[in-house]
C-alpha cells in the first residue's frame, strides 16, 4: 500500500505532509517553494509509492469559493496531468494555517519559531492529512 501525500497549495511555498505506508500517522515533509513543486514530487514519487495526492481546498465557511481556491484548483489540474493514473483529491482546509499556528503555540514553541512560513505550512499540510485521515475512517474532523 503506498503513502498518500498532502499538498497546502500556496502561490509562494507549498507545505507537504505524507502518511506512513500503512496510512495511519501524518508527518510533515516539506515545504517547497511553488515553482520548484513538480520537480520534487517527481523525485519524490520516483522514490517513495504513493496512491493518492491530497490538495488542500480553501473554501468560505458558507462552502463558496475564496480568491484562492481557483489557483488551487488550476494546481491541481497541472498535477493530474504531470501525474496521469495517480488520484488527486481535494480536501477541506478552512483556517488550516490558523489551526497549525495555534498548534504550534500550544506546542510550546517561541514566538519567533512559530514566524517560520515554511513550518506553519508543512503543519497545515499535516492537519489536512489528518483530517482527510479521519473523514475516510468514519472519524470526526478536528474543530
Amino acid at each position: 500500500m503506498g503513502r498518500i501525500l498532502c499538498i497546502d497549495y500556496g502561490l509562494k511555498r507549498c507545505g507537504l505532509a505524507v502518511t506512513d505506508p500503512e496510512r495511519i500517522i501524518a508527518t510533515a515533509l516539506a515545504t517547497v517553494e511553488a515553482h520548484r513543486l513538480t520537480d520534487f514530487l517527481r523525485n519524490y514519487l520516483s522514490k517513495e509509492p504513493v496512491d493518492t495526492i491530497v490538495v488542500g481546498l480553501p473554501r468560505n465557511l458558507d462552502g463558496s469559493d475564496t480568491d484562492a481556491t481557483q489557483p488551487v484548483r488550476h494546481f491541481a489540474g497541472r498535477l493530474r496531468r504531470a501525474f496521469p493514473g495517480l488520484p488527486v483529491v481535494f480536501a477541506d482546509e478552512q483556517y488550516s494555517s490558523v489551526m497549525a499556528s495555534r498548534a504550534l503555540s500550544e506546542m510550546g514553541l517561541g514566538r519567533r519559531r512559530r514566524r517560520d512560513k515554511g513550518l506553519v505550512d508543512r503543519t497545515a499540510a499535516t492537519l489536512i492529512l489528518m483530517d482527510y485521515l479521519q473523514s475516510r475512517s468514519g472519524g470526526t474532523a478536528r474543530g
